[in-house]
């Protein structure tokens, strides 16, 4: 049997369980299963988290080797779902299955409402998946790596003037051009003070890479890189770029894209890379235009939960499934 808990709260033991369960993962995969907002909202808390679903073997005393699969679950726009499954362990499919009806009947208690289920590197086998679990394909995000430096990237006009952002300075002016940016995007769109200040404090977080465009006094596009120093060969990220939509149209897409990857390659990294969504086709063509190739795709799967008839947000449960 398969015992199913939530936490609200995670003690340290069991969040050293869950993170070691993600490392385990990410090392037999080369990419960490979770986003990075679930990542860090797992590390440090944060304004979406909700809880940690864990699944062991009923009866066991609970070390990190008893942890067979985790589901995060944060509350935004909507709910947001991400599992990990321990793949040494047999029936992954039923682990799934089952830790997805734990959240589901979670979500219920706590009143309901749509949901989202990302799932990396989905397989061919993700919409069955998914459709057991009463979810339907949403969003598809495309991971999109390029040799580097780039060959051939100029077209004929100046490099773009950049400078870097400044911890304590910048933060409202960037969130303003992000989020107009993205006011399209469920979960780019809506980001605030807390969460880019949850970045700042990752080891990752380097204020140089962070390009900032400035026009008559105001910012107008950016390109934040990321390196990924924790996989083999090591990647240097487009984390985020956007253009103000009062200056769309100036070829700041491009040109950012190309000082982000020459700021990358300055740090030593040959290996370029980002996320996109596949339904921003002007955006693909672009990158494509700069020599990036879809390297592997990530799928958010839909669906909507009914309240519970007399929901508990707060209240932790233990369940049963065989």
């Amino acid at each position: 049997m398969l015992r199913f808990d939530v936490h609200h709260v995670l003690d340290p033991a069991e969040r050293a369980a869950v993170t070691d369960l993600v490392a385990r993962e990410q090392q037999r995969t080369g990419h960490r299963p979770v986003s990075d907002q679930a990542w860090l909202e797992l590390v440090h808390g944060g304004p979406t988290w909700h809880a940690a679903i864990t699944c062991r073997s009923d009866g066991s005393s609970a070390p990190s080797d008893q942890l067979f699969a985790i589901c995060l679950v944060g509350h935004g726009a909507t709910w947001t779902l991400e599992v990990v499954v321990d793949r040494d362990r047999p029936a992954r499919h039923a682990l799934v299955h089952g830790i997805l009806a734990a959240a589901r009947d979670e979500i219920a208690r706590a009143g309901g409402g749509d949901v989202r289920w990302w799932l990396f590197d989905a397989g061919d086998d993700a919409d069955a998946l998914a459709a057991s679990a009463g979810l339907a394909p949403g969003r598809a995000l495309l991971q999109m790596l390029v040799e580097l430096p780039l060959a051939g990237s100029s077209d004929g006009r100046p490099p773009v003037t950049t400078r870097p952002f400044e911890v304590g300075r910048d933060e409202r002016a960037w969130l303003e051009v992000n989020n107009a940016a993205f006011a399209w995007h469920p979960e780019q769109g809506i980001w605030d003070l807390a969460t880019i200040e949850l970045r700042e404090r990752e080891d990752w977080f380097d204020p140089g890479g962070f390009l900032l465009h400035e026009r008559d006094g105001r910012l107008a596009a950016f390109c934040w890189t990321k390196i990924h120093r924790d996989v083999d060969p090591v990647q240097g990220e487009i984390y985020v770029i956007a253009v103000h939509p009062d200056f769309h149209g100036s070829g700041l897409g491009r040109a950012l894209t190309v000082a982000g990857l020459d700021h990358i390659v300055s740090r030593g990294v040959t290996t370029g890379m980002l996320f996109v969504d596949l339904d921003n086709t002007s955006a693909v063509r672009l990158y494509e235009s700069l020599g990036f190739r879809i390297h592997r795709v990530d799928r958010a799967y839909t669906g909507h939960v009914p309240a519970a008839v007399a929901p508990d947000p707060i209240a932790p449960t233990d369940q049963e499934h065989p």
